[in-house]
């Protein structure tokens, strides 16, 4: 949702700094997520168009933890994810998710990684969309995101007290999936009795 937000101020050339544009800018954003049956997932869509692939542009990661500390946008964006939330039987990620957006969730999972490992995986993810992005360049801008995101005012990334922590650094998706699907089991149990 923050990438979707900064996505939008960088089109419309919104400046940050300046709360009142900000706000007024907010107004005009509309955010859903709808499920792609193409790629069996679901994605983000901003005022009607499909910005999943845009909002992972480095454009967007060099704005996104600028935007996200804004506390206009994060107002409206932990407002919508609490709206989406109140039906149930929703997963959500993100920095704050367990701590600030839904701090009575029945699981909360905090999930992290080497950060070496952290850098390969999202280079890989990048340098399929831009051959010209270097393995440097991805490290700068996450250890600045992790930066930025866990000293900011408002809902820094911080792991919940309740959060199982999983350190998928040497797990593969599969041993990640039947972990947490485990988790999930559990935790149904425990909320259904």
């Amino acid at each position: 949702m923050y990438r979707a937000v900064t996505l939008y101020f960088i089109r419309q050339d919104v400046n940050f700094r300046d709360e009142e544009e900000v706000k007024s800018a907010l107004n005009d954003v509309h955010l859903e997520f709808v499920f792609n049956p193409s790629s069996n997932q679901v994605e983000m869509h901003l005022n009607d168009e499909n910005v999943e692939h845009l909002i992972r542009e480095m454009i967007v990661a060099e704005k996104v933890s600028e935007v996200a500390a804004i506390g206009a946008v994060r107002t409206f964006a932990v407002a919508q994810q609490q709206k989406m939330g109140a039906r149930k039987g929703i997963v959500m990620d993100g920095r704050d998710i367990g701590t600030v957006v839904f701090p009575n969730a029945e699981l909360k999972i905090f999930m992290t990684a080497d950060p070496a490992v952290r850098v390969e995986r999202r280079y890989k993810e990048l340098y399929a969309k831009n051959p010209n992005i270097t393995l440097h360049e991805v490290k700068e801008n996450l250890e600045l995101r992790d930066y930025i995101d866990a000293n900011r005012e408002i809902s820094p990334l911080r792991r919940a007290d309740d959060a199982i922590i999983l350190d998928n650094s040497q797990l593969t998706m599969d041993e990640q999936l039947g972990l947490v699907s485990q988790w999930v089991e559990d935790a149904i149990m425990a909320h259904s009795s």
